[in-house]
């Protein structure tokens, strides 16, 4: 079995959130993965509403402590830890103030969409990326859930795809019916730029970044295969507009057979 670690790089895990499909998919499909006799890594953004008293979430001082810098401002990078006891599970929290402190996710509390979504998953996918090539942990399998997640395919591809860390995985993306529909800020294609992932190899992709969808479709552009667990039948049209494979499946342990046969079938080790 090739695809033996798999890393996860998920939006919202119970019980750290309101249980929600996303959530649920979060908690469930690492969990019946790892049970499944495969490695994990998970993480999570640190969002403000999530109650750190009582989740028992403690900062990782080594590490933290690196500036993420974005349209020329610097950002710093704070890691947290936490274990979901019944699971076996730890979950490791990208943190920082201007993007998570006091903040909720997509929506504020009034129910508007934060300006700046695009900007914070960009922070996400590179505080994970950094994060865990301080680990020295190497996955067979980046499995992206939502859309906060949606710029790490772009990175692999284009940004880190020689750290020894990253260029053997393999991306899959899953898409949920939660993408933001406001328009993305401004700044959009200063901040998305980092090393190689610029604006040409995006616009190759025939991806508009002003448009809402475009976090979702830069997710399955740059991925190596899709899992539609939502209803967007766009998505699934526009993936295999691109010639990339897809499933459909439930956001929950159900699908879990179906979902690491598909780890197996993108990385080539059902063909072994």
């Amino acid at each position: 079995m090739k695809a033996k670690k798999i890393l996860f790089i998920t939006q919202e895990i119970a019980p750290y959130v309101s249980t929600s499909q996303l959530a649920t998919a979060g908690r469930e499909i690492p969990q019946a993965t790892q049970e499944s006799g495969r490695e994990i890594r998970t993480f999570m953004p640190r969002w403000g509403h999530i109650n750190e008293r009582r989740n028992q979430l403690h900062e990782v001082i080594r590490l933290s402590g690196m500036n993420i810098i974005i349209d020329d401002t610097d950002h710093p990078l704070i890691i947290k830890v936490a274990s979901i006891q019944p699971a076996r599970m730890q979950v490791y929290f990208i943190d920082n103030d201007d993007y998570f402190h006091k903040r909720l996710m997509k929506d504020d509390d009034k129910g508007v969409e934060y300006a700046d979504n695009t900007e914070r998953a960009i922070f996400y996918a590179r505080g994970v990326l950094e994060t865990v090539k301080k680990l020295r942990w190497t996955p067979d399998v980046i499995h992206c859930q939502g859309w906060m997640s949606a710029i790490v395919p772009l990175y692999i591809k284009h940004a880190y795809q020689d750290e020894p860390t990253f260029k053997d995985a393999k991306v899959v993306f899953s898409a949920f019916d939660e993408a933001p529909t406001a328009t993305p800020a401004d700044n959009v294609e200063r901040a998305v730029c980092f090393r190689g992932a610029n604006t040409k190899a995006i616009s190759a992709k025939g991806i508009d970044l002003s448009k809402p969808e475009s976090l979702s479709q830069l997710a399955i552009a740059f991925s190596d295969g899709f899992i539609q667990s939502g209803n967007n039948e766009t998505l699934t049209a526009f993936a295999e507009a691109q010639g990339i494979p897809c499933i459909t499946c439930p956001g929950d342990k159900t699908a879990v057979p179906a979902i690491t046969e598909f780890y197996d079938k993108i990385t080539g080790s059902d063909e072994e």
